[in-house]
């Protein structure tokens, strides 16, 4: 009888063992296409995205946000598809799983909802092209370079480094700087003193000769005139055209040379002044 019951356990261990290193290699072979696939896809995907942008001569930018798109739809596909095979192979039957899931979901619902609007935002912000990656945006209190826009959320490196991840339900404004031409904006103060005629006449040779040296400059730079009369000085605008994200260094070059330009024809340049007035008390007789 001892012996009989060695046997049969001896029998149930072997039948377990085989059976659950039969799983286990199975998993492992899932796990292998998983990602065999996955590589033969993405391969596969950023060839088309390459003939595409050669046939609609589509921007970089727009072609990469939307191959990094795809490729996320595709290992979203192939994780779900990954996870219905390993549980099929550890005997957890998906059809029932999926029923629970359905009668569990009326109570999930309303926590899925800020995860349908995200969806739902993210297409719209891919179908209008609204932006793209690359680009520079603000997107409410951040300001950056887009990285990665998705389904769910949009990736902004913002200035200091620091990446950003905004849910797309949270867009409910957004502002590209980087679409056609930028304006460049010079305010220089001159003392009340100073001839503002002689002072604009000096300041638009300055521009015309900047126009020629710049080839980020479209159209201007030209002098608008006075647009401030501030405390201690006259402000005097010059304005120009761009090309995109070059404004702030045609800015810089701008405000050199006629920094430059008035210290050679004497023109000050004030800063704030204050006066002080002391009074004496009165001697007491």
């Amino acid at each position: 009888m001892h012996y009989m019951s060695l046997d049969i356990f001896n029998n149930l261990w072997e039948y377990l063992a085989t059976n659950l290193g039969f799983k286990i290699l199975k998993i492992i072979l899932i796990l292998i296409l998983f990602f065999i696939f996955k590589g033969i896809g993405k391969k596969a995907i950023n060839q088309a995205f390459k003939v595409y942008q050669e046939k609609q001569q589509a921007t970089k930018a727009r072609v990469y946000t939307m191959e990094k798109l795809v490729n996320n739809i595709l290992s979203y596909v192939l994780i779900f598809i990954m996870i219905v095979m390993i549980f099929n192979t550890l005997g957890i039957h998906t059809a029932s799983l999926i029923a629970g899931a359905g009668v569990v979901g009326l109570a999930i619902g309303f926590g899925a909802q800020g995860l349908v609007s995200d969806v739902v935002t993210g297409f719209f912000i891919l179908l209008e092209k609204q932006m793209d990656v690359g680009e520079v945006v603000t997107i409410g209190s951040y300001n950056g370079i887009v990285e990665e826009v998705g389904l769910r959320t949009t990736q902004v490196r913002g200035f200091d480094g620091i990446l950003h991840f905004i849910p797309n339900r949270n867009i409910s404004s957004l502002s590209n700087h980087s679409r056609g031409n930028m304006r460049a904006l010079v305010d220089i103060g001159i003392s009340y003193d100073e001839d503002i005629d002689e002072a604009l006449k000096v300041i638009q040779e300055v521009c015309e000769q900047v126009a020629q040296q710049e080839e980020n400059i479209v159209e201007g730079p030209d002098v608008i005139g006075v647009q401030a009369l501030n405390s201690s000085d006259v402000v005097l605008r010059v304005i120009a055209q761009t090309k995109n994200g070059e404004q702030f260094g045609v800015e810089r070059t701008l405000k050199k040379a006629i920094k430059e330009a008035l210290d050679a024809h004497n023109i000050e340049i004030p800063f704030p002044h204050q006066v002080m007035v002391h009074k004496q008390e009165r001697s007491q007789g």
